[in-house]
């Protein structure tokens, strides 16, 4: 049965195991590349992840995805202070191992992801989906998640084939 909750220290594992996937993943798509350089945790990312276990910064969320308690998924986010001091929870990664996709495992996370942002008193979720990642914005969009701003980029490094 799928479920979620809280990240605890006995997860980082499994926890430093998905980010790398989901990073792997992420970095194929359109928008990638730049995605991997500007919004990916920077390495050592384990240390990343055990600071965010710690509580240390009151502002980190990380919860996990199960499938009969077996960890599948995780979610990690910041709830974040506005210029208006009012509070965002800015989700930077969602992910689903790809064969426990399609079954409520994400849901599930978003459920405690908006827990928390009500419990804090954000007045709102954000979260990032790479162009052309239908399934993603599709999946945000059933949590009632729409486009609130569109980034454009050019990139000016050449390419392989610019002598052609």
């Amino acid at each position: 049965m799928e479920g979620a909750r809280a990240a605890v220290a006995g997860d980082l594992d499994a926890l430093e195991r998905l980010a790398r996937q989901a990073s792997a993943e992420l970095h194929g798509l359109r928008g990638g590349p730049v995605w991997s350089r500007r919004e990916a945790h920077p390495e050592p990312l384990r240390a990343l992840l055990e600071a965010a276990l710690s509580g240390a910064d009151q502002a980190d969320r990380l919860v996990v995805g199960t499938i009969d308690d077996t960890v599948v998924g995780y979610g990690w986010a910041r709830i974040e202070s506005l210029h208006d001091d009012s509070l965002l929870l800015v989700i930077t990664d969602l992910y689903t191992e790809p064969e426990a996709r399609g079954v409520g495992v994400g849901e599930a996370m978003m459920v405690v992801l908006e827990a928390e942002a009500r419990l804090a008193g954000a007045i709102g979720l954000d979260a990032l989906a790479l162009p052309g990642d239908r399934q993603t914005k599709n999946f945000f969009e059933t949590f009632g998640l729409t486009a609130r701003a569109i980034v454009v980029h050019r990139s000016l490094e050449p390419t392989e084939d610019a002598g052609s």
